[in-house]
């Protein structure tokens, strides 16, 4: 965060993950209040523990965990459900290089939809990310020391 060389990819990062999913909650939030239905934010374990080597991203998806929040509770009173999935890596181009298990896409849209028709709010589907919920809640203040230990030169 600090020593990248400017702003733009941060920039983008919120506009993407924020501001985009915020643009299509305002947009959809009248249908849904007429024909039924629910929103589904894709978030990240990274949204509840800052991952040092992708902090920008990581603060972009704490600012979508705090919006849906907020948008859960204005949404309420029209019977519009709210969901935040929080996956680990993903099998996806934006976490090739990462060397660590992976779970399908498939595997986290199935458990998605399992859960939301559960009516869970908050949803942990692959293994790293009920692990990582389960350390979270146990001592957030540990998980963020931990994390703090991959970043480069951390002495960690």
């Amino acid at each position: 965060l600090i020593a990248a060389e400017n702003l733009d990819p941060a920039r983008q990062e919120m506009e993407v993950n924020y501001f985009g999913s915020l643009r299509m909650s305002r947009a959809f939030a009248p249908v849904l209040k007429e024909n039924g239905g629910a929103i589904i934010n894709v978030l990240s374990v990274a949204s509840l523990g800052n991952f040092p080597v992708l902090g920008s991203y990581s603060a972009s998806k704490a600012a979508l965990h705090s919006m849906t929040q907020g948008i859960r509770a204005e949404l309420a009173a029209q019977g519009t459900r709210v969901f935040g999935v929080f996956p680990g890596p993903i099998q996806t181009d934006m976490a090739e290089n990462f060397d660590m298990e992976k779970s399908p896409p498939a595997m986290i849209a199935e458990g998605t939809l399992d859960s939301v028709e559960r009516g869970e709010e908050d949803i942990f589907i692959d293994p790293m990310a009920v692990q990582f919920r389960k350390d979270y809640f146990a001592d957030a203040k540990a998980q963020e020391k931990e994390l703090s230990a991959f970043l480069p030169g951390s002495g960690a």
